[in-house]
């Protein structure tokens, strides 16, 4: 008997942990475009190259031989970078050795920070649409997620509802802001009412920050870290794969206090232990130069308005993206489609692609909305922008 039919008389029964997930939203609609060569606007990274300079920096690093593991939290230069920024953009002191830590990737981030804190039957809620890796954790850690459905106008958060949804078993809130996939942003009257919900409870926050450097027409971003009730119980998640253009390099960070940390940390050990050493070394060096993040919003807006510019003559309605590198279009006057069905459609008969924004939704509310990605260079946009106009 050779080893494949052994193989195949071997059954086993696998209870799933997480019975209801399916291959996701991005994986379907980035295999379909590519299987029909069509122009991928539906997951969201760049399709140009990051800074040469910060290239060099890795490759420099490697050639110096920083090619084994990091520390467990990340190197000191890293988190002391980390730690002088959010003193620089907000004002508020991290402690680089206790409240830091380095990530492999901000989803890492964060289902770090579910895995050390929720527990069976405890409640968290999150805002939907929302970033899909936040409830398949949850559930995976025995918690239950309470979904509060987004203003499907506008996409602003009911607080009176959040306040009825809160109970003795709520653990923790997840924000998300600047918001992937509306690309809206959280003002600073939503963070004070939500700091007003959260003080004298015991509720932690998760605030995924991973757009905080690309946000549009002069607005400012409201991190957790500004707010004192909001800064004591929060895990702040930051990506740099995001921020400089190499989200194929997976790497991210956590920021929390350090009684959280310690926490974090006890969980992050065993499911990653350390982060790729040599582009720790580049990106400590690289973030001494403000400009590297500071000027992003400024490079964005740009991409920004000229996709909408193109757009304008066509049947597509929008309200400009504020942050992120993501643009709504509602479609309702061109199809009775669902959004599902539309965005095969367009990547199958108009070649570009697209993502649904019902599968993020609660019940999959269908608005007739997809998301389209404008972190492409101005050459894909002007392509993009024409088959939209023409149909």
């Amino acid at each position: 008997m050779n080893i494949h039919s052994i193989m195949s008389n071997f059954k086993v029964t696998i209870h799933s942990k997480l019975p209801a997930v399916k291959t996701s939203i991005f994986s379907i609609m980035s295999g379909l475009a590519a299987e029909e060569n069509a122009l991928n606007l539906s997951q969201g990274f760049p399709n140009f190259e990051s800074d040469l300079k910060l290239i060099e920096l890795v490759n420099k690093a490697m050639m110096n031989g920083k090619n084994q593991y990091a520390p467990m939290p990340g190197i000191l230069s890293l988190r002391e970078a980390i730690a002088e920024k959010m003193y620089n953009l907000y004002g508020v002191s991290y402690n680089p050795e206790k409240e830091i830590t380095i990530t492999a990737g901000a989803t890492q981030a964060i289902f770090t920070a579910i895995a050390a804190t929720v527990h069976k039957d405890d409640e968290v809620i999150i805002f939907k649409p929302a970033y899909d890796c936040y409830e398949p954790t949850i559930e995976l850690f025995g918690g239950k997620t309470i979904s509060v459905q987004l203003n499907p106008e506008d996409f602003t958060i009911d607080w009176q509802k959040v306040k009825e949804l809160i109970t003795d078993k709520t653990k923790m809130i997840i924000i998300n802001s600047p918001h992937n996939p509306s690309g809206r942003i959280l003002s600073n009257n939503d963070m004070l009412q939500l700091e007003a919900l959260l003080k004298n409870t015991n509720i932690l926050l998760l605030s995924d920050e991973v757009y905080e450097h690309i946000i549009f027409d002069g607005e400012k971003h409201q991190s957790a870290a500004l707010f004192p009730a909001l800064a004591e119980r929060a895990f702040i998640t930051a990506s740099f794969g995001k921020t400089f253009h190499n989200t194929g390099w997976k790497v991210g960070y956590c920021i929390a206090p350090a009684q959280l940390t310690e926490e974090f940390r006890k969980v992050h050990q065993f499911n990653v232990f350390s982060v790729n050493h040599p582009v720790q070394i580049a990106l400590a060096e690289y973030l001494k130069n403000p400009k590297n993040y500071l000027e992003l919003g400024g490079f964005y807006q740009q991409k920004r308005d000229l996709f909408l510019s193109l757009l304008k003559d066509s049947r597509f309605d929008f309200i400009p993206s504020k942050g992120t590198y993501f643009q709504l279009l509602n479609f309702s006057k061109i199809t009775d489609e669902s959004d599902v069905d539309f965005a095969i459609r367009l990547t199958k008969e108009q070649k570009i692609a697209s993502i649904p924004i019902s599968v993020f939704n609660e019940a999959g509310l269908d608005t007739k909305v997809l998301r389209f990605c404008f972190a492409k260079t101005d050459e894909t946009l002007k392509k993009a922008a024409e088959i939209l106009c023409k149909i």
